[in-house]
């Protein structure tokens, strides 16, 4: 058994980054890879007596070569910030957040907890974490919640980016594969981007394009004149959630103009014949009155793609996010499939993900997939896992969890009764966020456990419990290209705060639980057993040699055992490792499959009262998703802008009496907003758009999911906006 004082002194009490002279020489340095988004960004930290004081992009990582965004280069500073969680804190008679002890944080967690599951079930206690944490302590928390609390429900806030390329790359592929390499944005000869705004939400995979030899045609498909659609060779102004409309539109142009690959088609898909019987009703007419995009530019995109050497498609949350967003995934892997782009240099069909270790909660955070990317329904899935972990076959659930939406459904409807959240803050970012802060409310007890106890999440909760940020603890991430990358503890954490690892196991040990977890003693030994786990699977990561190994970043899976050294494939040990270049997938017939859908309106249509369509998106390079870390940071605030701002077509601000600048109020049928009105081109006129960063603004989300994926749709609802009056929201 762990015991409590051991985890409390492997995190010496803390100072801040800042607190260190300036004039102190590194005498270190280490590699970790960043932990914001998911480019996997290596940096070099230089440390002073073992503790980090200060940062460079790291020259010969493989992801970046030397080059950063500014979170990047900011990635210590929210470790100082003075509002850090440091001590446990619990909720008194009086209502209170006070501090308290670990022992009786620990004590309060288990027996809020057991109360609860004992008037209602063990299955009324649920999870909601994170793509932000470890692959190792993903692993943990979901074998801890589900194999020795009791809970089948849990889920992650990577449903709010991924899950619908997820279930794309499922059903299309047989597994969730994104199949390229970084390297093909700088071989491909046509790029085309749907949905993605890279120069902002991913500033380093944009900086490879523009070293692209090819001087590559870019087509970027996007509502808004974003800034990479601006240094894009084409924009393609769509109406918003029109695309799947486009897509199927392109793809009747090119069977038309007989740029399918027959070859490639015939021997490594199935259902093509269908799939082109479908797309037949998309005529130029059609797409043109569905979608706003003129003849003449569709037959420009048409001819480009099939005049392409190498074309490469790219979606990121402008796809995702949406009431059809699997369906919309799968038709850009159509597109892929139908003239062989795929499996060669400079090809794929590729998601790029949201959050540094999404791909890790993906495969290894024991919610949707069970461990190891592998199904929980498969009798022999589950006994595998058993096996590997030495626990009873019987703990192992059946099935998988409820998605996000469905657990705050069940609060709603009594179904879950005690909820702990661990590093997300979906009192800002869920949709429509309003009513699940009133559903937080209704919980028999509700845990949250973070970085900072300010978060909007954490001032909801009975209990919250600090923990460690990147940057110290030790871990791996799984960025976009399936890249493995180390994070390291290169300072400690402040008070009492324990990585989440620990405070996990500190958990366990309270529950009566912790001789399941008996080989789980520290992230490493974690990762072996993870290792065990993807034996066999597309994900096969056996053949890794330990920290050591990931640390040098040139290893992405698979990599099974055997894929280096003596006898190694021809190439296996190269930087870059592309999927499917044998054609063959992971389906029982090893072909990829076509799969289609009619296109659907969304659900929430403008009318009289708000004729207007709000989009919702990242606002700039230096924000990140709720600002709990980079609002810490007065650089990365200052390169942001300041307070809210609404981009407005000028046509629509005319008819509204509305200057640059002026204060104006933003309504849906769920509340309104004040910010101050941008006049740009760069939304189209009808539309609306606002950072998702600003706290207010899913107040105003309507709550809609795609039904295969359950991801809610960020990126379209009825709106207005107006002038502000005396007494509109401020």
């Amino acid at each position: 058994m762990t015991r409590l004082s051991d985890l409390l002194a492997r995190q010496p009490a803390g100072f801040g980054i800042g607190q260190l002279p300036a004039d102190r020489v590194p005498t270190a340095t280490t590699r970790v890879v960043c932990g914001f988004c998911s480019t996997g960004c290596g940096l070099d930290i230089h440390l002073k007596d073992g503790r980090a004081v200060g940062l460079t992009p790291s020259a010969t990582h493989p992801v970046n070569g030397g080059g950063a965004c500014p979170k990047g280069w900011e990635a210590l500073t929210p470790l100082a910030a003075p509002d850090r969680a440091t001590t446990p804190l619990l909720r008194n008679a009086r209502g209170k957040l006070v501090p308290v002890s670990w022992a009786e944080a620990l004590d309060a967690f288990v027996a809020g907890f057991r109360t609860s599951q004992a008037a209602h079930g063990a299955e009324s206690a649920a999870f909601l974490s994170t793509g932000q944490i470890p692959t190792e302590e993903m692993a943990l928390l979901g074998s801890l919640a589900k194999f020795g609390m009791g809970m089948r429900h849990g889920d992650g806030n990577t449903r709010q980016c991924m899950a619908s390329a997820v279930v794309a790359y499922k059903e299309a592929f047989g597994f969730d594969a994104p199949p390229y390499t970084y390297a093909d944005f700088e071989q491909s000869d046509v790029i085309v981007l749907v949905g993605s705004n890279l120069c902002v939400a991913h500033p380093i995979m944009w900086e490879r394009i523009t070293r692209n030899p090819n001087d590559p045609e870019i087509i970027v498909i996007d509502p808004r004149r974003t800034e990479t659609a601006a240094a894009a060779t084409e924009h393609v102004a769509l109406r918003p959630k029109t695309d799947l409309v486009l897509l199927y539109g392109l793809a009747r142009n090119l069977i038309e103009r007989g740029a399918v690959d027959v070859g490639f088609v015939h021997d490594h898909t199935a259902g093509f014949t269908a799939f082109a019987g479908f797309v037949a009703a998309f005529t130029p007419e059609r797409v043109t009155a569905e979608t706003g995009v003129s003849a003449g530019q569709l037959e420009r995109i048409t001819r480009a793609i099939a005049d392409g050497r190498a074309v490469s498609f790219w979606w990121t949350m402008g796809v995702n996010q949406s009431h059809q967003g699997v369906r919309t995934a799968q038709a850009i892997i159509d597109l892929a499939l139908m003239t062989g782009n795929i499996g060669r240099p400079g090809t794929g069909a590729n998601s790029i993900t949201g959050q540094c270790n999404a791909m890790g909660s993906r495969l290894f955070s024991n919610t949707t997939s069970l461990l190891g990317g592998h199904d929980f329904a498969d009798p022999a899935h589950r006994a595998k896992v058993a096996g590997v972990l030495g626990i009873d076959e019987i703990l192992v659930p059946d099935g998988p969890s409820l998605a996000y939406d469905r657990i705050v459904e069940g609060i709603s409807t009594g179904q879950i009764r005690s909820l702990w959240i661990v590093a997300t803050n979906g009192a800002h970012s869920w949709i429509n966020h309003s009513d699940l802060k009133e559903l937080l409310g209704r919980l028999d007890f509700l845990v949250v456990q973070d970085m900072y106890a300010s978060t909007e999440t954490a001032q909801l909760a009975d209990l919250v419990l600090p923990a460690a940020g990147w940057g110290e603890k030790d871990g791996t991430f799984i960025n976009s290209e399936r890249r493995l990358g180390l994070i390291q503890k290169v300072s400690p954490a402040p008070g009492d705060a324990l990585a989440d690892f620990f405070i996990f196991k500190a958990i366990a040990d309270a529950w009566g639980c912790g001789h399941l977890f008996s080989r789980w003693t520290d992230p490493e030994a974690t990762f072996e057993i993870l290792q065990e786990l993807s034996d066999g699977q597309p994900c096969d990561i056996t053949g890794v040699r330990g920290y050591g190994h990931v640390e040098q970043g040139g290893v992405q899976w698979p990599y099974p055992t055997g894929s280096d050294g003596p006898g190694a494939p021809a190439g296996a040990d190269d930087l870059e490792r592309r999927l499917f270049r044998d054609g063959r997938f992971y389906t029982p017939d090893q072909r990829a499959r076509f799969v289609f859908e009619e296109p659907v309106p969304p659900t929430e249509r403008p009318d009289r009262a708000h004729p207007l369509v709000l989009l919702t998106g990242r606002g700039s390079a230096s924000q990140w998703h709720t600002e709990t870390r980079t609002g810490k940071s007065a650089t990365l605030r200052a390169l942001a802008p300041e307070g809210l701002w609404v981009d407005i077509h000028p046509a629509d601000a005319t008819a509204r009496g509305i200057a640059a600048g002026d204060e104006v109020t933003v309504t849906t049928r769920r509340g309104a907003v004040a910010a101050r009105a941008q006049v740009t081109t760069g939304v189209g006129e009808g539309n609306l758009y606002l950072p998702m960063h600003h706290p207010q603004v899913n107040t105003l989300t309507f709550p809609a999911f795609d039904p295969h994926s359950r991801q809610p749709s960020y990126k379209h609802c009825a709106a207005d906006v107006q002038p502000t009056r005396p007494g509109d929201p401020d």
